[in-house]
């Protein structure tokens, strides 16, 4: 039998990426997908649900039982948000998941998409650090078997997944020949069929390092 996983944010370059490599993986069995809009992809693995408002659960719980492992990958800028709009967006609506997910499936896994440079000590100067950083601590005291918290710094777009964003995809073609170079060094970079890699070979819980940064990130993906 292979490991049931929920992934959320499949309509973003991570989660899409994510998604692509459980997808044809065989040790992954089924994959149910959480999104706001549909994402269009049929696959004997992959059921969707949708659901309009992330901090109203109720019409999903059913669903979300029986599963290893979480997979969040749903995450938003905090360019033009205040403090107190990126803390909803992001600390409330991931820890309000996080918490329906645990009740129905205890002792699974989850793995949440973070960034370099979030601060644990949730008292720095930038504000995005300080929520990221809130978010993961809240999440290390949850109740899972395993918690990992994934920090990518840059992250290449692969088999042909493109941002949705007009300023994030052109960014990405300008980097594509540096990240030729980069790929050589693990700590510089990553890519987002690591990163789907990285996850699916966290589900046995034994990776030592809760914490995941480019290197290690890389690291797990080839295990």
């Amino acid at each position: 039998m292979g490991y049931k996983v929920v992934i959320t944010g499949t309509t973003g370059m991570v989660g899409k990426g994510v998604l692509l490599e459980c997808m044809d993986h065989p040790s992954i069995e089924n994959i149910l997908i959480v999104n706001r809009s549909p994402l269009g992809i049929t696959h004997p693995k992959v059921k969707e649900v949708l659901i309009e408002d992330f901090f109203d659960l109720s019409s999903v719980l059913d669903e979300l039982k029986g599963f290893d492992a979480c997979f969040f990958c749903l995450g938003i800028t905090s360019i033009g948000q205040s403090e107190a709009s990126y803390t909803r967006t992001t600390y409330d609506l991931t820890i309000n998941f996080a918490e329906a997910f645990i009740d129905q499936n205890v002792k699974s896994i989850f793995c949440y998409v973070s960034g370099a440079g979030t601060d644990s000590s949730e008292k720095g100067s930038s504000m995005w650090a300080r929520v990221k950083g809130k978010t993961e601590n809240r999440l290390l005291e949850m109740p899972f078997k395993r918690t990992y918290l994934f920090r990518p710094g840059y992250i290449q777009p692969l088999r042909g997944i493109k941002s949705k964003t007009q300023w994030y995809a052109l960014l990405y073609m300008i980097f594509k020949p540096i990240y030729l170079i980069l790929k050589h060094f693990p700590s510089a970079a990553t890519n987002s069929t690591n990163m789907g890699l990285a996850m699916i070979n966290s589900l046995d819980g034994k990776y030592a390092k809760s914490i995941l940064e480019n290197k290690e990130i890389n690291e797990l993906a080839q295990q």
